[in-house]
C-alpha cells in the first residue's frame, strides 16, 4: 500500500522524503503549493490541522487501518516505528535520537527558517536587524552540530531518523550563507550522506 505525502519542497518535506526512501516505503507525491496558500484548504486541515506541511497518509496504519500524521518530527518517529528502522529499538540507544531530533525541530529549523525570511525583505533596515540576529544564531546551531559530529559519523549511533531531520535543514546551507567548510565535521556527514543512493533519490523527488 502506498503511503500519501502531501508536501511541498522545503527542507521539512525533504526530510520525509529522504525517509521513506531509506526506508524501502512506496509512497507519492501530492504537492501542496504553500506559495499560493494550498495548505489553508479544508481538505488539508482535515490533515494537519496547523496547515503546516508535510502530512502522511498511510493506508496501512496501526491495526491495519488508515492514520494520517502531521507534523515532520511526528511523521519521522511515526515510519521508524511502522518499519523498525533508523530507531533503536533499546531506550538506551533511543534517548540520543530524541534530543537530537528534538533539537532539529525546536532550533535547526525555526532559526534558519528566519534567515530564510529576512533575506526575502526588501527595507534593508529590517533585513540587516533579522540577518545579524538570526544567521548569528544559525551558526552558532551549526556549531553544535559540529561539535557533536566530532568522532562520530552520525548525530546518535547509528545512522537514524534524526540525521534525516537536520540533513533537511542542513540542504539549505547555502541559503543560511553558510560554507560547510567553517563546519568540518558537519561537512564530512553531510557528504556521506548526501553520496546515500536513497538519500540522492530523497533528494531528487519532485515535491512541487
Amino acid at each position: 500500500m502506498t503511503i500519501e505525502l502531501h508536501t511541498w519542497n522545503t527542507p521539512n518535506g525533504r526530510k520525509i522524503s529522504v525517509a521513506l526512501e531509506e526506508m524501502g516505503l512506496p509512497y507519492k507525491v501530492i504537492p501542496v503549493n504553500i506559495t499560493k496558500g494550498e495548505q489553508m484548504a479544508p481538505e488539508f486541515l482535515k490533515l494537519s490541522p496547523n496547515n503546516k506541511i508535510p502530512a502522511i497518509v498511510d493506508p496501512e496504519g496501526p491495526d491495519g487501518k488508515p492514520v494520517s500524521i502531521f507534523e515532520s518530527g511526528a511523521i519521522l518517529l511515526y515510519l521508524g516505528e511502522k518499519t523498525g528502522k533508523f530507531l533503536p529499538k533499546s531506550l538506551a540507544a533511543r534517548i540520543p535520537v530524541y534530543e537530537w531530533l528534538m533539537w532539529q525541530m525546536g532550533g535547526f529549523g525555526p532559526m534558519p527558517g528566519q534567515v530564510h525570511h529576512f533575506i526575502a525583505l526588501e527595507n534593508e533596515q529590517d533585513r540587516a536587524y533579522g540577518l545579524k540576529r538570526f544567521m548569528a544564531e544559525t551558526r552558532r546551531l551549526y556549531g553544535v552540530l559540529d561539535r557533536r559530529l566530532e568522532g562520530r559519523d552520525f548525530v546518535a549511533g547509528e545512522l537514524s531518523v534524526a540525521d534525516f531531520a537536520i540533513l533537511g535543514w542542513a540542504w539549505r546551507h547555502p541559503r543560511h550563507k553558510v560554507d560547510l567548510a567553517d563546519f568540518p565535521n558537519v561537512k564530512r556527514w553531510y557528504d556521506a550522506l548526501m553520496a546515500r543512493p536513497a538519500v540522492k533519490r530523497g533528494m531528487e523527488a519532485k515535491l512541487d
